[in-house]
């Protein structure tokens, strides 16, 4: 129910300092979780996996490796929320179309597995500002 929501519309982008690039996500659950309860966000641009390592997780303006989360006991992601999800991929993803997922997998008191919310979504990504042009 939840898995088309998890991309907000439009918020695939490079990061204006060239780092990487960033997408903003939505808690794919009917209520806030504390971060520890955060067991992953899988990335996979154009069929290619995302390193979990060069993934960082920031809400509220604190940011986060995914290794962090699993420690973060006070900090909640928030139903509605729009977290920024960032890749650090210097130069960021080449201008033109992407086929983007992101994969949440969240820790359920009451359940005995750990479900698994995608979404895929194709994202436009423009021309750098200052670039070559042919």
């Amino acid at each position: 129910m939840y898995d088309q929501h998890i991309i907000y519309p439009g918020s695939v982008r490079n990061a204006d300092d060239g780092s990487g690039w960033q997408l903003g996500a939505r808690l794919p659950y009917y209520r806030g979780q504390i971060l520890s309860a955060v067991e992953d966000i899988a990335l996979t641009v154009d069929g290619a996996k995302v390193p979990r390592d060069q993934v960082r997780f920031t809400v509220r303006g604190r940011t986060y490796t995914l290794d962090e989360l699993e420690t973060e006991y006070v900090e909640r992601w928030e139903f509605g929320e729009v977290a920024q999800v960032s890749v650090l991929q210097p130069g960021g993803l080449p201008a033109g179309e992407h086929q983007v997922t992101a994969a949440v997998q969240l820790r359920i008191s009451y359940l005995p597995w750990s479900p698994v919310t995608s979404c895929t979504i194709a994202a436009s990504i423009g021309a750098s500002v200052g670039a070559a042009q042919p």
